[in-house]
């Protein structure tokens, strides 16, 4: 039996979502904790989505996992209880909204066909913001960083020319040693918005991320948005391939997991 797992997380004491042979990650407190709920004798296997690094938060995950045979799961009357009571197991900064069974070949992330990440900025002191928002102590052209946004964002499949001359190659914006196969994305949807005058949201949707791309991206469009960097400058930078030429990658706490996308047949029995 295969089970999907809806949940959230404040990612600031974990070293991101992969279980670490030294490090606490929310996947080892998650397969622990259900592992305990089931009864199982030690953890449970549970499957992410995707990755997200030391620091990073996720306002929206999806896991799946198998039941192992032979359990007795008589001691929750459904999965909704069942997710009740894992929430009283874990701790509060993880939090699970939904379990429900799915056909045995559904998987969490090879189905997914986007995924979003939000970045939040402040401009002004906010101790309520300390650790799930980036403070700039500068000022910041909206209208530049979402120029320079667009440049990003690939035409049809990410196979053909998009604005600027950028063809889906996002290797100016991945760690290096990363070990991706590809760096090719299709980056549907790069926007700024601005909130009460002290908050910005970068909003950024794809079929896939390279490990660390969305905060080299943020710290490339911040350097825009303080004039160090030009907006005509994004399309040579993209097409460089150069990891050297883009910003410093943004701090890991503004960064969220915002929404990952499944066919309407990916969960069903």
């Amino acid at each position: 039996m295969r089970c999907f797992v809806k949940l959230s997380y404040v990612g600031t004491a974990y070293h991101g979502w992969q279980r670490q042979p030294e490090s606490i990650s929310v996947q080892q407190v998650v397969e622990e904790r259900l592992g305990m709920l089931l009864g199982a004798g030690g953890p449970v296997t549970v499957v992410g989505c995707g990755r997200t690094d030391t620091g990073v938060h996720a306002s929206e995950f999806f896991a799946h996992f198998d039941v192992p045979q032979g359990l007795d799961l008589e001691k929750f009357s459904d999965w909704d209880e069942a997710a009740w009571k894992l929430n009283g197991m874990l701790p509060s900064d993880i939090g699970v909204s939904r379990i429900w069974q799915v056909n045995d070949r559904a998987h969490a992330r090879f189905d997914a066909r986007e995924r979003k990440y939000t970045y939040w900025v402040h401009l002004r002191k906010d101790p309520f913001l300390e650790g799930r928002s980036t403070r700039v102590y500068h000022n910041l052209d909206l209208g530049k960083m979402n120029n320079a946004a667009a440049y990003l964002v690939a035409l049809g499949d990410g196979s053909g020319e998009g604005p600027g001359g950028n063809s889906g190659d996002f290797a100016a914006f991945a760690k290096t040693g990363g070990g991706q196969k590809t760096t090719l994305c299709n980056v549907r949807a790069a926007q700024w918005t601005a909130f009460d005058g002290n908050r910005l949201r970068f909003d950024i949707s794809a079929d896939r991320f390279l490990r660390n791309m969305v905060r080299a991206v943020v710290g490339t469009l911040l350097e825009v948005g303080s004039g160090r960097l030009a907006v005509d400058e994004i399309p040579d930078l993209i097409a460089s391939k150069d990891r050297c030429r883009a910003g410093t990658s943004a701090q890991a706490c503004g960064l969220y997991l915002s929404r990952v996308d499944y066919p309407e047949t990916a969960h069903e029995l």
